[in-house]
């Protein structure tokens, strides 16, 4: 493998909406590339539809102080205060900010950016569903990814697509550089760089049915456990209640927003018996766990593992006549087909093209589907990396979105918070980076670089063992799917760690059939799964190890919330092949914790 070398002020890996969003603030000052896996517009935020949230006010009464509670609320307690107030305040500013850059918002009709409902936002006074989330019909995350990659070409940001990192670099505990593999040519790149921005997202292929893209393998989190840095809250991973049934492509929460319900085998609107004052538009926990709890006792569509989403103009209609439900004007609240096409299009389109139904006039099958990690790589409200729950910051590397934890969502994240955590950590990130940058000096490379990476790649490539990649990942899914899901018991998640090691053991015997340099998509596939064996390891043995239920963990051997015990974050390593565990102290302000009723 050929080295390539390249210097820059700073790298961000990833580009996505929290990438991009750093590189456009890192290379206002500093000289910045950006180095994806994927073609920027290619990320996964492209993904995210229903809406960005932001306390605007234009369609009815809002403040951020009431989407900081919703946020806190939501979290089941477990998000740090200070840093949900610090993204709730400056949600209105960024959403402006992003409208001139050129998102192409919905509008009212007096011009303002449109809003919607969604789950667990509410009126703080009256604890009804409050309009929020903006939106740019159902492809906001679209539309804002590719405003901020056109705003990064117009600044002349450096763009390295189709490289996958492999390694982070250090020279006396201080970010040195990063390796990264090209995929065109399978030469290596080395990037010296000042500091290092990690906004690669989540790892929600370690389940079977996902709505993540299959380039979320966990790639990053995983190099920085076995470079010894910790990570946070790896128990808690979202699943969100509405994916298409067994597909797991996501139908937004804005359907249930614009007055889509959710029905059982019975035809019954069962959310009002688990969320009597929200409904369908509770916490995703509740609706997840919800939906499981009806399939498991018999209600789920022809006793299958589904419901129904039915967003159709009669059932919409009909289930707001008997809510009261009215338009900002406070007129009645009645939908036709045209309204609902207009605010739904690719929703619409999705199910023509997977399912062969159209919404407007059949319900959409729909199953809980793994969407979201709350953990992640910990980081300050600076965005700066920590290596240990004392806050010591590693110097030089930052991570932002998905992939960290810093941590606003705690246990459970509330539905347009995703969008809104990307550009406002995405944009800090790039400040802070910059800022570091200008008194630091360029350190030196160690003189093994590319050692490690090598080392890796060449096993795979020249491994004889006999066993398959996806033979592995089928069974890793399995476990991750019956075991580490919505519901976790003690000993479903000491099956799931013991097939897990064996995983391991059995990845060390891999063996490809593409032994060529151009375009080896089957060498990365087999990195990654070592990535994302490591990542389900651990998040298994942190859902272990907490022994509570929680937001998006629920044990049913320990089926309460125990703040006494568990009140705090999960910090693990990886040292010596061993796994060590340490806590953190929840950040609280104002909002002390309480029985959360929807």
């Amino acid at each position: 493998m050929q080295v390539h070398t390249h210097t820059y002020d700073v790298v961000v890996i990833g580009g996505g909406g929290a990438g991009l969003m750093a590189a456009l603030y890192a290379s206002k000052s500093a000289k910045t590339a950006v180095v994806s896996k994927l073609y920027p517009t290619r990320s996964h935020t492209g993904a995210a539809q229903g809406g960005i949230g932001a306390a605007l006010g234009n369609l009815e009464e809002d403040h951020p102080e009431w989407h900081a509670f919703d946020t806190a609320k939501g979290s089941d307690y477990l998000g740090d205060q200070d840093a949900i107030e610090f993204m709730c305040y400056q949600a209105p500013e960024i959403v402006y900010e992003l409208e001139h850059m050129g998102v192409p918002f919905d509008r009212t009709p007096d011009g303002k950016i449109a809003q919607r409902p969604f789950g667990g936002h509410t009126n703080n006074k009256t604890g009804k569903p409050v309009r929020r989330a903006c939106h740019a019909a159902d492809r906001t995350g679209h539309m804002i990814l590719q405003t901020l990659y056109q705003q990064n070409l117009r600044q002349g940001t450096h763009f390295y697509n189709e490289f996958y990192v492999t390694d982070i670099l250090f020279h006396e505990g201080r970010v040195a550089g990063v390796v990264a593999y090209e995929l065109a040519t399978g030469d290596l790149h080395v990037f010296r760089t000042k500091a290092a921005i990690i906004a690669t997202g989540g790892w929600g292929q370690l389940w079977e049915v996902t709505s993540n893209a299959k380039t979320l393998t966990g790639d990053l989190p995983a190099v920085l456990l076995r470079r010894g840095l910790p990570l946070e809250d790896m128990e808690f991973f979202q699943f969100h209640p509405t994916g298409i049934f067994k597909l797991g492509i996501l139908i937004t929460e804005g359907v249930r927003g614009e007055g889509g319900v959710l029905i059982n085998d019975l035809g019954e609107r069962f959310m009002e018996k688990y969320a009597p004052t929200v409904k369908d538009l509770a916490s995703r926990d509740v609706v997840s766990r919800a939906i499981y709890i009806e399939v498991r006792e018999g209600r789920g569509i022809g006793g299958g593992k589904y419901v129904y989403l039915d967003v159709r103009p009669e059932t919409v209609n009909k289930y707001a006549r008997i809510d009261g439900r009215t338009r900002p004007d406070g007129s009645p609240y009645e939908v036709t087909k045209e309204e609902l096409l207009a605010k739904l299009p690719d929703i619409i389109d999705f199910c023509k093209t997977y399912l062969g139904i159209d919404p407007m006039e059949e319900p959409i099958p729909v199953q809980p589907t793994a969407h979201y990690a709350m953990g992640g790589i910990p980081t300050t409200l600076k965005a700066e990396v920590i290596r240990d729950e004392q806050n010591t910051v590693v110097p030089g590397l930052y991570a932002a979105g998905e992939v960290a934890c810093v941590s606003v969502h705690g246990a459970n994240r509330l539905g347009t918070n995703s969008l809104l955590d990307i550009v406002v950590f995405g944009k800090v990130a790039g400040q802070e980076a910059a800022a570091y940058v200008t008194h630091a000096d360029l350190p030196p490379l160690p003189a093994d670089a590319t050692d490690r990476t090598r080392e890796q790649l060449e096993r795979l490539l020249h491994g004889t063992g006999g066993e398959k990649v996806a033979d592995i990942v089928s069974e890793m899914k399995e476990v991750m799917t019956e075991h580490v899901s919505v519901f976790r018991t003690e000993e479903g998640l000491t099956q799931a760690l013991e097939k897990l090691q064996e995983l391991k053991e059995r990845y060390k015997r891999v063996s490809i059939t593409d032994k060529s340099k151009r375009f080896n998509l089957e060498l990365m596939e087999a990195w990654e799964l070592g990535n994302m064996l490591d990542l389900a390891y651990v998040t298994a043995l942190s859902a272990l190890n907490r022994t509570e239920s929680r937001g998006a963990h629920w044990r049913e051997d320990h089926p309460k919330r125990d703040d006494q015990n568990w009140l705090k974050h999960t910090f693990i390593w990886l040292e010596d092949g061993k796994h060590r565990f340490a806590y953190k102290p929840v950040v609280i302000t104002k909002w002390q914790p309480k029985e959360r009723v929807y």
